[in-house]
């Protein structure tokens, strides 16, 4: 199967499968869950979302390690998996997608603008996907790309997650 294309894709694939999602979104701070609750339906499937902006807060209320944020920054691969565990915990949804990276106008923890990790995980151990982007422009440009990518990976996830269940 292909990842669904749009949000209203993946809100029917989400029902289809009788899957819920949340979002934990830092640089997006809730345009992917915008995006998301835009279609009609998604009711069924949304669970709500975490704008963690602050560092404190992926810690404090997402459950990102403090120790790893204070050795690496919020922008690494591993804080986008603790986000999206994080938020599908807390929001008792079967998968959560998060977004974390550098919209500017200067760079964060050593990573240039324009870097952008997604991550699509479950609230267990099991496998996440996640995803590291490199966009250009300013940071509209750069956000409006992150959601894009969050909704493609989150597709793409669901994709898996279907392929799996085939086998």
């Amino acid at each position: 199967m292909s990842p669904p294309a749009d949000a209203a894709a993946l809100v029917r694939a989400l029902a289809e499968r009788a899957l819920t999602v949340a979002t934990a979104e830092s640089l997006t701070a809730g345009l992917v869950c915008a995006r998301l609750a835009d279609v009609p339906g998604a009711s069924a499937v949304l669970r709500g979302g975490v704008a963690a902006y602050a560092t404190d807060v992926k810690s404090g209320v997402l459950g990102v390690d403090a120790a790893l944020l204070a050795a690496g920054g919020a922008v690494q691969a591993e804080v986008a998996v603790a986000m999206a565990r994080g938020a599908a915990r807390l929001l008792s949804a079967s998968c959560a997608v998060a977004t974390t990276g550098v919209a500017g106008p200067a760079e964060q923890d050593g990573r240039p603008v324009g870097t952008v990790l997604v991550a699509v995980a479950d609230a267990g151990a099991g496998e996440a996907l996640v995803r590291e982007h490199r966009f250009a422009g300013d940071r509209a440009a750069v956000r409006a790309a992150a959601t894009v990518a969050a909704l493609t990976l989150l597709g793409q996830w669901l994709g898996e997650r279907q392929g799996a269940a085939g086998r």
